[in-house]
């Protein structure tokens, strides 16, 4: 028989999920399921990672989240929530999964509301929004957090109703009511089968998926725990009363539901209506704006606009532009070399001049160096200091001629071919430091000259590595601070600034291993959550 999980949550919902997508995928394989769908917690922020790594695997990924639907407005702060409530907060849990391309859009405009005039202890949509945005997703009711769920618990039947009835004319033949085998939410499902009936909403099995087995179940409370604050001893700490939030095979929820039910069945048509899938290879760049511009050139539809890769930019006076700004800038910067070392043959420096700018056309990077050229020349402009240049694009003699970096690559001996290579046809980068202060400046900057919703910053991520993992397991288990201090500094020193994983490390300190003896609980709570996400930032 043939099942997909549509409702799982990766370790990319932060201190909840402890799905590592690697062996997620290499499970769900294992079990001969076709496809998973990835519904984290108010984010997407592991869509990417998990659509590549599942299209290895030959899994269809599908892409998804668990939303935060606030009881009323999105923009209301009114705290409605229990102090307890910690998992939503007094709002409703919602999946949404992108069935298409417009899907997938509107989920990332949901979620940008969310955060930018719903945030108010989680990121909030409304159901105002959502119905704006409802084209191309579909939609489960939820966990118990769900508002369908939580009216039934209250013996609400007529709200139950109510919702029920207002997804279905929103999301028609896309809404589904979500039945769940995890001890908790059984009790539900003849209730939920029986509105299904009368509202004439299909129904579909999922099992809000947190941890890969049943036996990681326990270490699942001890990342609730860190999240929280609390220990393991805290009797008022938020748990799963339930070790069934696990990734069930196949069989195991034939075996709940039945091989043959629609609730079954219907997980698979589910998979079989997304179709969307990301297009990497394609560069999406914003079209620089040189002065005097003429209205056309600056126009919305042109900023935005979408490039096959390895084509020039829409405006074939981007070369032109370059080559004119990069002669009369290695013009400059001759002349202050001149200054400053007297004689020397400036043959070598128009050689490479003439190798790189073919290259950088050719690839269609001409907007991209006069971007990036623009921005750091406005912040030395107003004083703000940057950084002379990191990584491989001090081997450009473009970059150091619009004075990017202020690295002389022909003085140092340094490749262009190293930053940048037909033969490679990635995204070359560009790092670029600035001072901490000031950096807002410079954000400001380009989104006033691209627009706001053109500019992005990239989230970073902080992971539970393993002395970290000791630190934190240390805690839930009730270890005094002093005990797991003593503990951690027995962890061999970073090699080229990078940690050895715990594994390795008891390895090579025996010291180590004669803990892991006395103190069994925190060795394994501290393998299994390593590698997890712990926070995250920009």
């Amino acid at each position: 028989m043939s099942f997909v999980h549509l409702h799982v949550h990766t370790q990319y919902s932060l201190l909840d999920g402890a799905n590592k997508i690697g062996l997620l995928l290499e499970h769900v394989k294992k079990s001969g399921m076709p496809a998973i769908a990835m519904t984290d917690h108010g984010n997407m922020f592991g869509a990417v990672e998990f659509f590549s790594k599942a299209m290895q695997q030959g899994i269809k990924p599908i892409i998804g989240c668990e939303a935060y639907v606030a009881p009323g407005s999105r923009t209301d702060r009114t705290q409605t929530a229990r102090s307890d409530d910690v998992e939503a907060a007094g709002n409703y849990h919602l999946i949404l999964l992108a069935q298409s391309r417009i899907g997938y859009q509107n989920l990332c405009r949901l979620l940008t509301v969310a955060y930018k005039e719903g945030l108010y202890y989680k990121p909030r949509i409304d159901k105002e929004i959502l119905g704006e945005l409802s084209a191309g997703l579909i939609v489960l009711s939820g966990c118990l957090s769900g508002e369908i769920a939580r009216a039934l618990r209250g013996g609400r039947l007529d709200k139950a109703r109510e919702a029920a009835e207002w997804y279905a004319r929103t999301f028609p033949g896309r809404f589904y009511l979500e039945l769940q085998d995890n001890d908790l939410h059984g009790p539900l499902n003849e209730t939920l089968r029986e509105l299904g009936r009368t509202v004439g909403v299909p129904l579909v099995a999922t099992n809000d998926c947190h941890y890969l087995h049943r036996a990681d179940a326990k270490a699942h409370e001890v990342l609730l725990c860190i999240q929280t604050g609390k220990t393991l001893a805290d009797e008022t700490r938020w748990r799963f009363d339930t070790d069934q939030f696990y990734v069930k095979t196949p069989e195991e929820m034939a075996s709940a539901f039945g091989d043959d039910s629609e609730e079954i069945r219907n997980t698979v048509a589910i998979a079989n209506q997304v179709d969307f899938e990301f297009e990497f290879g394609k560069f999406h760049f914003p079209i620089f704006q040189p002065e005097g511009a003429c209205e056309r050139e600056t126009s919305n539809e042109l900023i935005g606009a979408v490039r096959e890769p390895l084509l020039p930019l829409p405006s074939p006076n981007l070369d032109q532009l370059l080559e004119q700004q990069v002669r009369a800038g290695l013009t400059d910067r001759l002349n202050e070399l001149h200054a400053r070392r007297g004689s020397f043959d400036e043959a070598p420096y128009f050689e490479r001049l003439e190798r790189e700018l073919p290259v950088i056309s050719e690839m269609g990077f001409s907007g991209y160096m006069l971007i990036v050229a623009d921005f750091i020349n406005h912040a030395r402009s107003i004083g703000i200091p940057v950084g002379p240049g990191r990584g491989s694009v001090v081997g450009s003699l473009v970059s150091y001629a619009l004075r990017i970096t202020e690295v002389d690559p022909i003085e140092h001996k340094l490749l262009f071919e190293r930053w940048l290579n037909p033969g490679r046809r990635s995204m070359p980068d560009i790092d670029v430091d600035f001072c901490f202060e000031r950096r807002d400046e410079v954000l400001d900057y380009v989104r006033r000259r691209y627009g706001d919703e053109r500019v992005a910053q990239i989230i970073t991520f902080g992971t539970l590595k393993g002395k970290q993992a000791i630190r934190d397991v240390g805690r839930v288990l009730g270890l005094s601070f002093a005990e797991t201090d003593r503990i951690v500094k027995l962890y061999p020193a970073p090699k080229q600034g990078r940690d050895f994983p715990l594994k390795d490390a008891l390895e090579m300190e025996p010291r180590l291993r004669a803990e892991r003896e006395q103190h069994p609980e925190l060795f394994e709570y501290a393998f299994k959550l390593e590698g997890l996400l712990r926070h995250a930032s920009r």
